[in-house]
């Protein structure tokens, strides 16, 4: 782009204007550029929570197998919940409300994976009495009855969960971890040419069995927490019940291991990075109330 300063064709022109109004129509000039983010060098900022690119790691695997996969394990899941009588009608009223909740939150996860768009979401409640959540690669997300009902948790608090779960599925970190173990297997080279072939391919396999138990980073742990609460202020769910959740958590968890023992970061540790990070989602929050 070339303002009237620099084009030679503009000399006349800029000759009849003052200096202090060419400044001025160039900076509205390079304002509307920017605006519409054609102007070269020039990135808009976006609006939430920071967190970086996927890890390298997921190419080395086939996001279709991995969502396969959840897919069948996901089926029967479901299946023995439902021999054991522990599946969730339809209709029940907190099945009703998880899924009203995903309904709200799932239009703002397209951002963050393309692929969601056409994932089959799924949301289905389990009668278990474990403190536990989980969301599959594609979109499968199960919530157990314990922790509905041992949290007592609230609209805005199953909101925090979900899109903590949800963010771990869009942030696509089983598959970052199965890429992980498949280039610790056989070399990131060969895995490279192996895609979705040969020992990845058994990898995946591998870890069809471990969807639901598969243990996350903790950086991972972090970062889905980040992505769960713009998750949720998008949604309209207030993010200060990310707080209040992993304190009902801390409080339910006295006996959890140091946090240097264990895979997922300590409660003040989470809530620490979560306050910190509210100021970047509360305007979010603030705008979908208003819609």
């Amino acid at each position: 782009m070339t303002t009237p300063a620099t084009d030679p064709t503009a000399s006349s022109a800029a000759s009849d204007e003052s200096g202090a109004a060419l400044g001025r129509r160039n900076f509205m000039h390079r304002c509307a550029f920017c605006a519409a983010g054609l102007l070269p060098g020039v990135a808009l900022a976006r609006e939430g929570v920071e967190v970086g690119g996927n890890s390298g790691f997921t190419k080395l695997v086939s996001a279709e197998q991995v969502e396969q996969q959840a897919q069948q394990q996901y089926r029967q899941v479901l299946q023995q919940a439902q021999q054991q009588r522990a599946l969730a009608p339809e209709g029940h009223p907190q099945l009703v409300r998880l899924r009203q909740v995903a309904q709200r939150i799932i239009p703002h996860s397209y951002e963050w994976n393309p692929r969601a768009k056409t994932w089959k979401w799924e949301v289905n409640l389990l009668g278990n009495k474990q403190i536990n959540a989980w969301c599959m690669p594609g979109g499968k997300i199960a919530f157990y009855t314990g922790i509905l009902e041992s949290l007592k948790l609230t609209d805005e608090e199953v909101a925090a969960v979900m899109g903590h779960e949800v963010a771990h599925a869009l942030r696509e970190h089983a598959r970052e971890r199965m890429g992980k173990s498949a280039a610790t297997n056989i070399g990131i080279g060969i895995a490279s040419q192996l895609l979705g072939l040969g020992q990845v391919g058994q990898t995946v396999a591998g870890y069809g069995a471990q969807l639901i138990t598969l243990k996350f980073s903790r950086e991972d742990e972090s970062e889905a927490d980040l992505v769960g609460l713009e998750l949720s202020a998008r949604a309209g769910f207030d993010p200060h019940a990310g707080i209040t959740l992993w304190e009902k958590m801390s409080a339910a968890n006295k006996g959890a291991p140091p946090e240097w023992m264990s895979t997922h970061p300590a409660g003040k540790t989470r809530i620490a990075e979560m306050e910190k990070n509210l100021p970047k989602v509360q305007p979010l929050y603030e705008r979908a109330k208003k819609g």
